[in-house]
């Protein structure tokens, strides 16, 4: 007996949820929303589940996330409920930042204007403002970064602003778990999924280091060597960490 779940064709599903015939394309392409049924004709045909997925799509980007986070998020299985709660408190906790960050901003120009040129814990306690570092990680930083390189890593935390707190605090360590629940699935590190999550958090990277090659490689060398400190968590195994990294590598291998 055929089917009668009900299905609908790209621009009449586009119609009903205020897209464009062309941002659904676009979400095939891209492994976000594809199209989950082919018709007699031969043509492919959203179905109901494809619909669910969809408006948790156009709910996760109300809240303001990217589309490669959703797509970690939905792959990942992540409780919308529990989503939302991080994006709160992460909204929360920046607004506090702000509120930091201004009175470290207001200091570092205060000592420009007499020009007094800001030290190395300036620098640090800046970066920390905008939720790059905490107090641990700050040494790790320390230990791998010169003054002109904590400069520069302060500068470009400081030009994404709020969203800074939130990309390392919610949608960074949200990533690393996806790749960590790929690795321990068995994915081979050229599916396509291990892809997506490499390639946001390469993304994330160029965007705190400005594409800074030789500063991307020094955050990358206190990753490898201080991986508990600069994670914000301690008690993660050496061991995971470095399977982690090997996995991770290997993806970009395959990738280029």
């Amino acid at each position: 007996m055929p089917s009668t779940e009900q299905t609908w064709k790209v621009g009449p599903l586009a119609e009903a949820s205020g897209l464009t015939v062309r941002t659904l394309h676009h979400w095939d392409r891209i492994g976000l929303l594809s199209p989950s049924r082919r018709t007699a004709s031969g043509h492919r045909a959203y179905t109901e589940p494809d619909v669910v997925r969809l408006y948790q799509i156009l709910a996760l980007r109300r809240l303001g996330l990217g589309l490669e986070t959703i797509a970690t998020c939905l792959d990942a299985g992540v409780d919308p409920r529990r989503l939302v709660r991080e994006h709160l408190a992460a909204t929360e906790a920046s607004l506090a930042a702000l509120h930091t960050l201004h009175d470290r901003l207001t200091h570092l120009h205060t000592e420009l204007d007499a020009e007094r040129e800001p030290g190395t814990a300036d620098l640090l306690r800046l970066v920390q403002a905008v939720g790059a570092t905490g107090p641990a990680a700050e040494e790790a930083l320390r230990r791998h970064l010169d003054d002109d390189q904590l400069h520069a890593l302060a500068d470009h935390a400081a030009a994404l602003g709020p969203a800074a707190h939130y990309l390392l605090e919610v949608e960074w360590p949200q990533l690393y778990r996806r790749a960590e629940a790929l690795r321990v699935e068995g994915a081979d590190p050229a599916d396509p999924r291990v892809r997506r999550v490499v390639q946001r958090l390469d993304e994330l990277s160029r965007l705190f280091s400005g594409g800074d090659a030789t500063l991307s490689a020094a955050v990358r060398t206190a990753w490898r060597e201080d991986p508990a400190a600069l994670s914000g968590d301690p008690a993660a195994p050496a061991d995971a960490w470095a399977d982690l990294r090997t996995f991770l590598d290997h993806a970009r291998e395959a990738a280029s």
